[in-house]
């Protein structure tokens, strides 16, 4: 990374408030962290929210969307949105739906999602958006029916209904009506979208809406089953609205009401990072979101690409892996540069932790364009949680979660040599749907909820610097020798060694006399190996074997160093929990139901494939 006493470009204004914190600390090391920003404005309700932005600017674009084969865009007005979902929400009503009759969706992000989501809301049903691979790429359906029976929606509905034939065929439907975009669904088994939009809302709409409050549960949303089946995390109207206040509360200058931000959106809505933070936050500013089918993947992302053509967005956030995507397409394609950077006021990264050479290049790449740096910014939190710190502030490097949003209190409790975050503030949700064990087991004696990561003081004498993230306090283990390993901060340490060739590792060693790793090759740069000739798989143990002595080399002890390496070549599964519906590896999962490759790192003599570093 760039040293930051060299002379550089400022960085472009961030509208944001600094930091300014309350620092309490308690008997035993337990700390306490607020912010000193109060909370802002927020909005009554979702639903509400939306009927006040179509009253202010009916006719702006709210949504867009591509026609299939990347063709035209398709969009909805705010005032054609509000309209739209209330006349569903009416029909709803008849179908039976209310507070406790959910809709289930199984699709991932289009119009017709967003305008029945809302819909449900106007009639306090709650939605439960279900991760499209639980659908698409499971074999046994396992998870999808789990989440069906957890939260008995009363409708479903599918963007497609042959795209989803086989995920509706494995649940029971019986007294569940299917709801469809497609204009003919097979048989007639479901009700149209086109239909439900039909009409005006009548006065049950109104009613039911006056009756929303903020203990009124808007959605379910799943965990990412990193640690079993997924759990049900109830996401109340209060939790939204409260989400929209903690960044309103750092916001330090005025909107433009005559403004319209753009965004492009790809991640899923199944997610709080998009279906709440994003999407209510882009509803808030009264944006006009563009929904991206492009995805960060060889082959997709060049949806993604061509989109930016035409959306210039305010801000761009999306994962490190997309960055990296974006950064080889940005150096490449000077018209990309001038439209990316056009309006674009700071990018956010969420997942993982950007490297640093990739930081350096974006910073290269918007020096080279606006003659100033663009702040990176990540905001930290959980399904149970939502956002609950924010990298506020024009850092000088990546690696940070940031400070505690206004309105929420963090508790730093010592766990081993690791500060474990806990949680409390009005974005966190009370529990788990029907799990009272779960939820007795996730909250602290204070009402404090337990996220399981560790983190720790950039400085701790000055801790308005903001934290770092520390990894996961339950997949950290010792060597036989008994020195930790931070497997959350090494493995991403050692997957950007191995860039752009590796995509992610699973780290093991417990017990054991070194550390080792098991490796998957990304798809991108399997491509770019079998374009150069020859074996790529033996070209990719070549690289990795020396990427990885170079880091090792700089690794400091037995803590960071990797001495065996296996590459695996079939990929993490997502019924066997190895890879949760967010793209993230499951450790524990992945250490079990990979143990014969696990095993034959320690092998004496090792295992055939294994690469020695």
């Amino acid at each position: 990374m760039a040293d930051p006493s060299t002379a550089l470009p400022a960085f472009k204004k961030l509208p944001m408030k600094g930091p300014d914190i309350s620092v309490e600390r308690a008997p035993g090391g337990v700390i306490y962290m607020r912010s000193n920003h109060p909370p802002g404005d927020r909005p009554r309700s979702i639903p509400h929210l939306l009927d006040s932005k179509a009253a202010q600017h009916p006719d702006r674009p709210f949504l867009k969307q591509r026609e299939p084969n990347h063709g035209p865009w398709r969009s909805v007005s705010y005032g054609e949105a509000a309209r739209f979902s209330g006349a569903a929400a009416e029909k709803f009503y008849a179908l039976g739906l209310g507070p406790h009759a959910p809709l289930m969706i199984l699709s991932g992000n289009s119009i017709e999602h967003a305008i029945l989501a809302l819909a449900a809301q106007k009639i306090r049903a709650p939605v439960a958006p279900i991760s499209a691979p639980y659908s698409l790429m499971s074999s046994d359906f396992a998870k999808l029916r789990h989440c069906f029976d957890a939260v008995k929606p009363k409708a479903v509905f599918v963007q497609s209904h042959a795209l989803f034939a086989r995920a509706l065929a494995s649940l029971p439907l019986d007294g569940v009506t299917v709801i469809s975009a497609d204009d003919e669904p097979p048989n007639n088994t479901a009700i149209l979208y086109k239909d439900l939009i039909e009409g005006t809302p009548g006065a049950a709409v109104s009613v039911e809406m006056d009756k929303i409050t903020d203990r009124t549960i808007a959605k379910f949303l799943f965990t990412s089953g990193s640690t079993g089946m997924p759990k049900a995390a109830p996401q109340y109207q209060g939790m939204l609205c409260a989400q929209i206040a903690a960044s309103e509360g750092l916001r330090n200058e005025d909107p433009n009401p005559d403004e319209a931000p753009q965004t492009l959106e790809w991640m899923p809505w199944s997610h709080i990072s998009a279906g709440n933070v994003g999407f209510n936050g882009a509803l808030w500013s009264g944006a006009t979101i563009h929904l991206d089918e492009g995805k960060p993947l060889p082959g997709l992302f060049e949806t993604t690409i061509k989109n930016l053509y035409e959306v210039s967005p305010v801000v761009f956030g999306s994962a490190p892996i997309a960055f990296a995507m974006l950064a080889d397409a940005l150096e490449k394609d000077e018209r990309l540069r001038k439209s990316f950077f056009k309006n674009l006021r700071y990018m956010g990264y969420g997942g993982a932790t950007l490297s640093d050479d990739l930081y350096d290049r974006l910073q290269a790449l918007a020096i080279a364009e606006t003659g100033q740096r663009i702040p990176l910014t990540t905001m930290y939190g959980a399904t149970e949680t939502q956002g609950i710190t924010v990298v506020h502030w024009e850092a000088e490097r990546v690696g940070l979660i940031g400070l505690p949003l206004p309105g929420i209190t963090l508790k730093l409790v010592p766990n081993g040599e690791k500060l474990e975050v806990r949680v409390k503030g009005p974005t966190v949700t009370t529990g788990y749907w029907n799990d009272e064990q779960k939820t007795a087991e996730a909250f602290d004696e204070e009402g404090f909820y337990k996220l399981g990561d560790a983190c720790r003081f950039v400085d701790e004498r000055d801790p308005a610097q903001g934290l770092v993230f520390d990894g996961r306090v339950t997949e950290d283990f010792k060597l036989a020798s008994g020195t930790w390993v931070s497997v959350g901060t090494l493995r991403p340490d050692i997957v950007a060694a191995c860039s752009p060739y590796v995509f992610d590792a699973i780290i093991t060693g417990q017990d054991k006399p070194f550390i080792g790793a098991l490796v998957w090759p990304s798809p991108a740069g399997m491509a770019q190996l079998a374009a150069e000739g020859g074996d790529p798989l033996a070209k990719l143990a070549a690289l990795i074997k020396q990427r990885l002595a170079a880091f090792n080399a700089e690794a400091g002890g037995t803590s960071r160093r990797i001495a065996r390496v296996r590459i695996m070549t079939s990929p993490p599964s997502i019924d066997a929990g190895e890879i949760t519906d967010k793209g993230y590896v499951n450790q524990r999962a992945a250490l079990a139901a990979r143990k014969d490759l696990v095993d034959s790192l320690y092998a004496e003599p090792p295992g055939e494939g294994v690469i020695l570093v």
